[in-house]
């Protein structure tokens, strides 16, 4: 596979047809692979909310646009602005283990990013927007109010239909096991 400007492209047009204004392209090679590696198109617009992984750093390079990756401590106060930009020589960040953070898209943009655990099974958490953080359950057991949080945050996000595909992926389970959640929830 290449990662060449005809994929980008394909990508900024699946982004400006998504509600949420960015498109995920998923570079794991097997279902087997429990890290996060992943292309992510970002349009202007776009809101990533403040989240973290608590187990683990993120590294994030820009392959083309121009962004922001904003760093908050704890008690929701910014603590750095991370300029990112491959025209100026700025081409990536290594976000700190537990780290909140979320980005401003300055310009269409394309990211790689990469981290140890898929989102939801890494104990990712996003951030309330009030002084009490919303945990994000890890556990398989629970795989319901896994699936409720993230519907929760794709529709939030202004997504009107969030696939039982999606959500296998990000959780990095069985599609099977989310459609029978879903179901469940109807």
């Amino acid at each position: 596979m290449e990662i060449d400007k005809e994929l980008l492209e394909k990508l900024f047009d699946q982004a400006r047809h998504n509600p949420r204004l960015r498109q995920n392209f998923d570079l794991r090679t097997s279902a087997d692979d429990n890290s996060q590696r992943m292309l992510n198109a970002l349009l202007p617009g776009t809101d990533v909310p403040i989240h973290r992984h608590p187990q683990s750093t993120e590294t994030v390079m820009v392959l083309y646009g121009k962004l922001v990756e904003v760093i908050y401590d704890d008690g929701g106060r910014e603590v750095a602005r991370i300029s990112l930009d491959p025209q100026a020589g700025k081409y990536g960040c290594v976000v700190p283990k537990g780290a909140w953070h979320t980005v401003e898209v300055l310009e269409p943009s394309v990211i790689f990013e990469a981290k140890d655990g898929g989102y939801g099974v890494d104990g990712s958490e996003a951030w309330s927007g009030g002084k009490d953080k919303t945990d994000f359950s890890n556990c398989l057991g629970d795989l319901k109010k896994n699936v409720e949080y993230l519907i929760g945050m794709e529709r939030q996000q202004g997504a009107v239909d969030v696939s039982p595909e999606y959500i296998a992926r990000v959780l990095n389970v069985p599609v099977e096991d989310v459609r029978r959640v879903m179901e469940e929830m109807s």
